[in-house]
């Protein structure tokens, strides 16, 4: 029987590791789908969306920290990025470059199988979209109840941009979408419930739900960098998102 699970798109140019994580995926039930490089991703893309990738970031072809450039410009797709060199600068120019998550190569794959465990229930958490209108029916129940009026939108301003945090989007005053990263979108969402409060790193992991084995509070950092980038008009002097020296980062709707 095949697997009918999550699809994952295993990418490596060492065929012998492609097919050991591939393997071991798929006997978790995932739906896994092999590619040696970046053009093979991206031919697989055209025919399938994958719900996360695995991403091998020393590849001769293409290397992966360009292909997860191009792809979180492009797509809100997860990516658990693998390296054997264990670098510090890959993990933090990946992370700044959007990718969900890190492992060091070789890995551990029941901790692979966990990332992407946890990696799929962030980007799964928003709700589905709501179906489209209908039209409304010739036919209406006698004892049909009266439709309550929808709730109004929650929207909060942060700099340049609003957070509309029903629709879990990013945009600007025209309504162009601003790509963001679930982790990106729950530190936010902590800001807004907690304007104008100091928040330490420790409790924005825990209020952004990003604890895991390999979380670090530095980690908060390279994220808030990436949203500063977003939403403030300089980011590097920022009014809305400031830094509390000695504790954290604080909220500032206004901009004071």
């Amino acid at each position: 029987m095949s697997p009918t699970g999550p699809h994952i798109a295993v990418v490596d140019d060492e065929a012998d590791a492609r097919a050991m994580v591939g393997d071991y995926l798929r006997l978790h039930g995932f739906d896994v789908a092999l590619c040696e490089g970046g053009r093979a991703l991206r031919a697989h893309l055209q025919i399938r969306r994958p719900d996360l990738i695995v991403l091998d970031l020393n590849m001769p072809e293409e290397d992966g920290l360009s292909i997860v450039r191009d792809l979180k410009a492009r797509s809100p797709i997860p990516i658990i990025m693998l390296t054997a060199t264990a670098s510090p600068i890959d993990r933090v120019v990946g992370l700044e470059l959007g990718a969900d998550d890190y492992l060091p190569k070789p890995c551990e794959l029941r901790e692979l199988v966990a990332r992407v465990r946890s990696v799929l229930r962030r980007a799964q958490a928003a709700p589905p979209a709501p179906p489209p209108h209908a039209e409304p029916s010739l036919q209406t129940p006698a004892a049909a109840p009266a439709r309550e009026p929808a709730a109004p939108a929650r929207t909060v301003r942060f700099g340049t941009k609003w957070l509309e945090l029903d629709a879990l989007r990013l945009r600007d005053d025209a309504g162009v979408e601003q790509p963001l990263t679930r982790s990106e979108f729950d530190l936010l969402k902590a800001f807004a419930d907690h304007p104008k409060r100091a928040l330490s790193r420790e409790r924005l992991l825990d209020l952004a739900d990003a604890r895991d084995p390999e979380a670090f509070d530095r980690a908060i950092d390279v994220r808030i960098n990436r949203i500063r980038k977003k939403v403030e008009p300089d980011p590097a002097n920022p009014r809305y998102i400031r830094t509390v020296r000695g504790l954290g980062y604080i909220f500032r709707p206004e901009g004071d």
